[in-house]
Formats: structure tokens, C-alpha cells, sequence
């Protein structure tokens, strides 16, 4: 998708002293705050704002982690119209939902809204060419080529796709915890350690499964790399895992010609077990999604003038 925008009634581009980079997904949100000359003033963190888990709670947590970083920049929260709010947020790939987003906002004098992919691709790259794999609570590969091409690999969103991430292994790990409760495979250590969670009968993980989202799922992801020593069928998928995120960078830069960024709490775990090709392509990130959103919102304000 590209960047999209509003503004408020009363918007003036002179008006604006305080620029909030914000990086939403499907765990947790993070806040930079930052004045108008771009200096880092404050940070924040709250739960999750990906829109697939609702645009009430992202917009509650993002003023909920908008308060926490004036805090610790030792600051009242200022007026919404003088703060300018860039945006990456998980399920805003999908243009009417990113809408809805929008038309929920608050006065907030400039807001700009884009996926927590494209803002975790600007952060990493300092916004110049290059490729990410994003693998955390979900999926994504994101490039952006030198010849001005931009693609979007996996990222589908929980339930069908986001191979590889947190929720994907969740959902693997649950299917395991199922499989060996009805006598389907031996009940492993994986199995045992979702059962601890949920409970071992049949109807507490039916339970458990009807009252889970994404966030929950990804939950799961901790217990399959605790159970890998002990348990061939974690290890297997770990390395189904593995495979699932190779062929994302495969597919949105064949030719190897990009730096290749990494970023997402399974995505570092997994990092060391790529393919020495990829590993050769990897580079440290500049910088992070929030910072990435930080430049959104400057390049959104700069329009302005």
C-alpha cells in the first residue's frame, strides 16, 4: 500500500512541534518521541496495536503509549494538533482497513499511516534501498529495489499465511498438543509444555483455541524453541520455519543484489540457522520500525510545506 494521511481541521505545518514515530504489531506497541528538529526526546511501550486485532484497542494503545513517552521525556502529553504521528502498523496492508484507521483518529495534527513492514524497511535501510524480513508475532518480506520496484512477500495475516512467525508456530505447536492428546503422535516435551498452558484435556484446548487470536498463538512460539533439545518434532519445525522465511527472501530479491535486514523477535532467533548465502547478504539495520515511522511522518510533514 502507499502512505496514507490526514490531517486535522485547525493542521499547520508551522504548528507542529513534536514528531511521534509509532511501530504497532500484532505483541506490542512502541513510541519515539521526538521534537521538530528530529531530536529523540522519549519512549513508550503498550500492548498490541496490529488493526486485525481491532482499530478501538490500536488507537488505546497508541495513546496509551504516546502518554508513556512524554513521561519519560519528563513531559506533559502536549495538544494533539502540534504532534505529528507516523505510523507502522500491522494489517494496514489492507487499504480499507487502514481507512477505518484513519477515520478513528483523533485530532492529531498530521497523522501518517503505513504497514510496520514499510516503516521497519525505511528504519533499517535509512531510508534507501534494500530488503527486510520482518518475523515476529506475523511475517513479511518487504524490498525496495534500486530500479524503484517494491514488493511485498508473504504477509497474509494470521490463520493463512505469515509463515514462520510466532503465530504460524503457535498454531503449528497447538496442532501438536492436539495430535498427541487424541493419540496421534506421542505426546512429546512440546505437547507437554502446551498442555501446562492450556491444560491437557480435550476441552481445555478446545477452550483455549476459541478464545485465541493471533497474539496468544504467538505466545506458543517460546515453548517450541524451550522444547527443540529434547523434542524432534519442535526441531522440525523450527527448521520448517527456517525454510518458510528463506524462501521469502529468495522470492522478493532472487538475484541477491539488496542488503537484507532482519528484524522480528523469530527472525533473530532464526537468523544463525539461514543459508550461508543469505547470512552473506545481512546487514546490521540502521535503525528500527520506530525510527522508520519517525522518517514516515518527517517525509509526510516536509509535503506539507
Amino acid at each position: 500500500m502507499s502512505t496514507r494521511t490526514q490531517t486535522s481541521a485547525t493542521f499547520s505545518p508551522a504548528a507542529v512541534s513534536y514528531l511521534i514515530g509509532i511501530d504497532g504489531g500484532g505483541t506490542g506497541t512502541r513510541a519515539r518521541l521526538a521534537s521538530r528538529d528530529g531530536k529523540v526526546l522519549g519512549f513508550g511501550a503498550a500492548g498490541p496495536s496490529g488493526l486485525a486485532q481491532g482499530i478501538e484497542q490500536a488507537w488505546t494503545h497508541i495513546g496509551q503509549v504516546i502518554v508513556a513517552a512524554f513521561a519519560d521525556a519528563g513531559l506533559e502529553p502536549a495538544p494533539l494538533q502540534v504532534c505529528a504521528l507516523g505510523l507502522g502498523l500491522a494489517g494496514a496492508h489492507l487499504g480499507s482497513r487502514a481507512q477505518a484507521f484513519l477515520d478513528a483518529a483523533p485530532a492529531f495534527g498530521l497523522v501518517a499511516v503505513d504497514t510496520d513492514a514499510y516503516t521497519a524497511l525505511l528504519g533499517a535501510h535509512d531510508g534507501r534501498p534494500g530488503a527486510l524480513l520482518a518475523a515476529g508475532t506475523g511475517s513479511i518480506g518487504e524490498a525496495w529495489h534500486f530500479d524503484g520496484r517494491h514488493l511485498f512477500v508473504s504477509g497474509f495475516g494470521f490463520g493463512v499465511g505469515d509463515e514462520g512467525s510466532g503465530a504460524w508456530l503457535g498454531v503449528e505447536a497447538m496442532r501438536v498438543a492436539q495430535h498427541a492428546q487424541d493419540g496421534r503422535q506421542p505426546a512429546g516435551a512440546l505437547a507437554q509444555a502446551v498442555w501446562a498452558l492450556t491444560g491437557p484435556g480435550r476441552e481445555d484446548l478446545l477452550a483455549w483455541c476459541a478464545n485465541a487470536g493471533q497474539h496468544e498463538f504467538a505466545q506458543l512460539a517460546p515453548l517450541v524453541f524451550e522444547a527443540e533439545a529434547s523434542d524432534p518434532v519442535a526441531a522440525q519445525l523450527l527448521a520448517r520455519a527456517v525454510l518458510e522465511l528463506e524462501a521469502v527472501v529468495q522470492a522478493m530479491d532472487p538475484d541477491g543484489a539488496l542488503p537484507l535486514a532482519i528484524s522480528g523477535s523469530i527472525g533473530l532467533r532464526l537468523a544463525s540457522r539461514f543459508s550461508g548465502i543469505i547470512q552473506a547478504r545481512c546487514v546490521q539495520p540502521v535503525g528500527d520500525s520506530a525510527d522508520g515511522a519517525l522518517r514516515l511522518i518527517e517525509q509526510a510533514l516536509s509535503r506539507t510545506l
